[in-house]
């Protein structure tokens, strides 16, 4: 027997791993497991390659619980270990072994070899309070060899009597530990971080219901309990695959999801850098709650995050999928991503590959593309707002739709508009309605003037339209509902009043002795005799301030002074009705009328003044008996 000291830089290494070098304990099994598969996937090689002459025969992986006896074992068939490497890589801690295995196999696959952290190991100790490794080289000669520590720089080796090759760890997990004694949760562990690895992975049995055939009933019966689909799609060609391939897999990684994604983009580059993956475009629904950290970052199908903030931009966190690269620089846990050129360049290409992807869907078939809009408005919009150079690609595909439910490009619906929406100071207006139904007064005032009203409901369009007034040359949006018709689109000629002065400021007195001073502003307007009476208009800076902050969650400081403006038409026949009522009881009762219709198109008249407008309605009826 060998006894010895762990060659370490200080006394405190272990302190060090087991508190502060990975950000969860459950990591320790995500490391075993890849050493484990680093191990076969060596021994793969040489085989391949002719230096080994043994037989692979299967190589599955076992982890096996033993809660009685406080273990879990991580069992492996791979390459194994003499004793000189098991003194060089465990007792030498941060020697690289994968590094200096492809230093000398120039000619081994560099993605099939996961290990590239001699610290790896040691995660072990995170949940062990001994940690024992048994295990016997490919090398027909080379004896097994025993190795144990117990969390302290000292350790014991010897001779073992193990026969099969291979490295078997065992791992006597300390008491403030004991939920990795749970079978279930080492599987749930398993299906988190190895599920695509590519060795096959076991993990106890699992039961099944089947009916062999002569049988009338079903029995229950065993199998063993594999984890990993050793081929996930995304390391396949994509010209051997089909749709239906892409759905399966999809449901393989959201089986809790429902909807089926919209379509999937399948990426598949080896330079300058190595990525593979797979990005489906869910269906967006239309809320303020994004549903991020669904890509999921694998480095050679080992998981490593769902948090991909700096790999990919922000706005692709509302696509699902898997993106794997070995070349995305990882810390020494593999817990956090190191910000460096190398992923700057893959964001910058997968950009570009979704960019591509839709812009390829809309030449190819701009019908399918208008069905898919409503659904992937949203992300394109996000993705406009929050990358410049996603904007710059957008801009060609991106499509306006109006209330007709009719899709523009920017050019076309600029060529559209350009002649009638311009007002006299050149300017080309943009005018959007929010919610047809409740807009519908407005919405009616600019048909009957030939205008076109875009439809922006969603969460999103706010900002959307802030960009594009920073985009477009002499152009405005505004609501239909922002002033009166005429006033967001103003021209040359203007109506006639067909009131005095005298009369129009009683007029506004009468509206004035009426309202709420410190919420309504009353002006006298000319305009056509078919508009409303009383119109009522919100300013539209005002308004997007107070959209932009509910969709940012801030305390809102809108309320403090929400102001509309109340518009009355001097032309409307109802005005001269109003002035020449010789009862002022009557007259105010009608005055208060017009206003309460106002607000309510706006949905602003609730409660006990709904209460009342609907008894002065029915009043207004009876005296017409």
């Amino acid at each position: 027997m060998k006894s010895g000291k762990i060659n370490v830089k200080t006394e405190n290494i272990f302190p060090i791993i087991k508190k502060f070098l990975y950000s969860d304990h459950e990591i320790f099994l995500r490391e075993l497991i890849s050493n484990a598969v680093d191990a076969t996937q060596k021994l793969n090689t040489l085989v391949k390659s002719g230096v080994a002459q043994v037989e692979l025969g299967d190589t599955t992986i076992e982890v096996v619980v033993n809660k009685k006896e406080k273990t879990l074992r991580v069992i492996d068939k791979g390459i194994g270990m003499t004793e000189e490497e098991v003194l060089k890589y465990i007792n030498q801690i941060a020697f690289s072994s994968a590094e200096e295995f492809l230093d000398k196999y120039k000619g081994a696959d560099a993605s099939s070899i996961i290990g590239h952290f001699g610290l790896g190991f040691y995660s072990a100790f995170m949940v062990a309070k001994e940690v024992e490794i048994i295990t016997k080289s490919y090398i027909e000669d080379a004896p097994a060899v025993r190795w144990k520590c117990d969390g302290s720089p000292q350790y014991k080796m010897e001779q073992h009597n193990k026969t099969e090759r291979g490295t078997e760890i065992i791992l006597n997990i300390s008491d403030e530990d004991g939920q990795f004694l749970d079978e279930y949760k080492i599987v749930d562990l398993l299906n988190k971080y190895c599920r695509f690895l590519p060795v096959p992975i076991r993990c106890g049995n699992e039961k099944y219901w089947d009916k062999p055939e002569g049988e009338e009933k079903s029995k229950e019966l065993e199998r063993p309990r594999i984890i990993n689909n050793i081929n996930p799609l995304w390391k396949q060609a994509p010209s051997g695959l089909t749709q239906e391939d892409y759905l399966k897999f999809y449901r393989e990684l959201y089986p809790m999801t429902f909807d089926e994604p919209l379509f999937q983009i399948h990426l598949n580059v080896d330079y300058p850098f190595n990525l593979t993956g797979v990005l489906y475009f869910p269906k967006v629904k239309n809320q303020m709650e994004f549903q991020k950290n669904k890509v999921q970052l694998y480095c050679n199908q080992v998981f490593i995050t769902d948090q991909l903030e700096g790999i990919i931009p922000e706005f692709m966190q509302l696509l699902h999928g898997v993106i794997d690269s070995p070349d995305i620089p990882l810390n020494v846990s593999r817990s956090y991503l190191q910000s460096d050129a190398a992923v700057k360049k893959i964001s910058t290409h997968i950009t570009k590959k979704v960019a591509d992807k839709l812009e390829e869907m809309f030449k190819t078939s701009r019908e399918d593309f208008e069905k898919k809009w409503d659904d992937i408005k949203v992300f394109i919009q996000y993705g406009c707002v929050t990358d410049e150079k996603f904007y710059d690609r957008a801009k060609s595909f991106y499509l306006f739709k109006n209330i007709e439910n009719k899709y523009f490009t920017f050019e076309e619906y600029k060529t559209f508009i350009e002649t009638l929406q311009r007002d006299k100071e050149g300017n080309l207006i943009y005018m959007y309605a929010a919610d047809v139904d409740s807009q519908h007064v407005y919405i009616n005032a600019a048909k009957e003037r030939g205008y076109d009203i875009l439809l922006f409901d969603g969460f999103l369009d706010t900002h959307f339209i802030n960009m594009l007034e920073q985009k477009f040359e002499k152009t405005r949006f505004t609501r239909v509902d922002a002033d009166v018709i005429d006033k967001l689109i103003q021209k040359d000629e203007v109506q006639v009043s067909k009131l005095s002065e005298e009369e129009t400021k009683k007029l506004k007195e009468l509206y004035d002795n009426s309202i709420e001073k410190e919420k309504f502003t009353v002006t006298v307007e000319s305009l056509s005799e078919a508009d409303m009476p009383v119109i009522l208009t919100r300013n539209e800076f005002m308004r997007r301030y107070q959209d932009m902050e509910k969709l940012s969650g801030q305390k809102s400081f809108y309320g403090a002074f929400e102001h509309y403006n109340l518009v009355v038409n001097s032309n409307h026949e109802l005005a001269s009705q109003l002035l020449n009522e010789p009862n002022a009881e009557k007259q105010a009762a009608l005055t208060k009328q017009l206003i309460d219709l106002a607000l309510l198109s706006q949905n602003l008249l609730t409660g006990e003044k709904l209460s009342e407008f609907v008894k002065r309605d029915l009043l207004f009826l009876q005296l017409q008996k």
